[in-house]
């Protein structure tokens, strides 16, 4: 398996690609496509070599050539195989019909599909549809996925589970849900954020030896976050060499968020976090974190003295909706500092929009739907074009969390690869905001910050969870990785 490229593209953009290599390189269709399908049945071997059975699922187009490869490379390899066809086969054209030709001179077995069709495999394909599809599946399709997700066998996805949308990871009526997707010449953005990481499991990646110059040839604004290392801190450095955060928020009842953030700021280097609350919240805040600085704060002028000493402001964890809170508000994004705006900071923000240019947004998508106006499923019908609105309409950069986290900046989108689902819990958000002041707070730039945050975070939760697992994993739970990532 080759690594991940860093870049993420379109499913159009990929179509561009498949064509100059054949058109403009001079690279017969039919080698793609045996390379791809080489490649299908090397996971099967490779992933279940105890496999003695396969059955393949073809539709109507290259995907299905794709398919056709793998199944004559398993017949020939001495397993039983069966390809069950949602087309007629002799309606193929191009590559795909030569595909399903061979396969039949090796005398595979096609089967007409039929609902609940009883399957005998040890491994099912999955080569339906490939990243083209643009509407809902419907009819014989959609009976096809349920059967094949009824059956309790490792499913191998080529390209992209079918019914998952290449572009956005939206689930397009139904899809199959694969245990492995193979994938080619470009990585498909869909594949990494939405839906995705229910439908893809792990994800291998072919460039099927295109040459670099076709890469080159297609430019593109989404990519992976790539990890980045902090640089060794000078021998004679002090505290304020590393920045001051000061969190603002922790209403009646929600003092924990802040000191998460606090703390979280803190774990990732920042050399001194202050936290602005009610007054009945500063002589507690810091009882079981003596580092963290509480300030006991009912109004802008008191709030002051504070801002000024501030290199970066987080504005919202448990700051509530209250007369208070939006006086402090206010006086945050008046304070000409770096900000990052979390929780009911957003909220807030989304009642009385301002763009600036900078400050980092952290919703989470019922918090995006309210800064755009629109129904929180509309943010996740297409999460790529939601990160970019909420950019472009407050400037900045913009960060939707979720599985498959995305960073919306002036220069595009970046994804980040980390995490895992016992991150839905309470506080997990609140910890991020404080990871990207705390960066911010050290000189990173906002993009970077942003970027940088949003994969720590994850990369801490993941290794959390790899030693006591996911369910119960609490945000507190992340303070210590995180500060083992910050010196890694």
């Amino acid at each position: 398996m080759h690594p991940f490229p860093v870049t993420l593209y379109r499913a159009a953009h990929v179509k561009e690609l498949d064509r100059i290599a054949i058109e403009e390189r001079g690279i017969p269709g039919f080698v793609l496509m045996s390379k791809a399908g080489y490649e299908v049945f090397q996971c099967v071997r490779n992933n279940w070599p105890d496999a003695r059975s396969i059955a393949v699922f073809c539709g109507s187009g290259n995907n299905a050539g794709d398919g056709y490869v793998a199944a004559r490379l398993a017949v020939e390899s001495g397993l039983k195989v069966a390809v069950y066809t949602l087309s007629e086969p002799e309606k193929l054209s191009g590559d795909a019909f030569n595909a399903f030709q061979k396969y039949s001179l090796a005398n595979g077995v096609i089967l007409p599909f039929q609902a609940k069709q009883t399957i005998h495999a040890d491994v099912i394909i999955d080569a339906l549809l490939g990243s083209g599809l643009d509407r809902p599946v419907t009819g014989m399709y959609a009976q096809a996925i349920d059967t094949i997700n009824k059956q309790e066998v490792p499913i191998v996805a080529i390209d992209i589970p079918t019914g998952l949308n290449a572009d956005t990871g939206n689930v397009m009526g139904c899809a199959v849900k694969a245990d492995c997707t193979v994938t080619f010449i470009g990585l498909k953005q869909g594949l990494f954020t939405g839906f995705a990481a229910d439908y893809c499991g792990k994800i291998f990646y072919f460039s099927l030896d295109l040459p670099s110059d076709v890469f080159e040839s297609i430019s593109s604004t989404v990519s992976l976050v790539v990890k980045k290392q902090m640089p060794r801190r000078n021998r004679c450095s002090h505290k304020g060499d590393n920045g001051h955060v000061l969190i603002i928020g922790g209403e009646r009842g929600y003092s924990g968020a802040a000191r998460l953030a606090g703390e979280a700021a803190l774990r990732v280097g920042a050399g001194l976090v202050s936290l602005a609350t009610r007054a009945e919240h500063a002589g507690i805040l810091n009882s079981s974190r003596a580092e963290l600085m509480g300030h006991g704060i009912e109004t802008a002028g008191q709030l002051a003295g504070l801002l000024e000493k501030a290199g970066v402001i987080v504005a919202g964890p448990g700051l509530g909706q209250s007369d208070w809170a939006k006086e402090l508000f206010s006086a945050a994004i008046k304070s000409r500092k770096p900000l990052v705006i979390d929780a009911d900071g957003l909220n807030l923000l989304a009642t009385s929009p301002v763009k600036k240019s900078d400050w980092i947004l952290t919703p989470h998508p019922g918090e995006a739907a309210r800064l755009l106006n629109c129904a929180t499923a509309e943010i996740q019908q297409d999460r790529f074009a939601a990160v970019s609105g909420i950019q472009a309409k407050y400037g900045g950069v913009a960060v939707l969390k979720g599985a498959g986290t995305l960073i919306a900046s002036d220069g595009g989108t970046a994804v980040s690869s980390t995490g895992n689902p016992g991150m839905a819990s309470g506080g997990m958000g609140d910890v991020l905001s404080g990871v990207i002041a705390g960066l911010l707070a050290q000189g990173l730039s906002l993009k970077e910050a942003a970027q940088q945050g949003v994969y720590m975070h994850g990369e801490a939760a993941d290794l959390a969870a790899e030693k006591d697992g996911e369910r119960g994993l609490l945000a507190s739970d992340l303070m210590p990785f995180l500060r083992q990532l910050m010196n890694k």
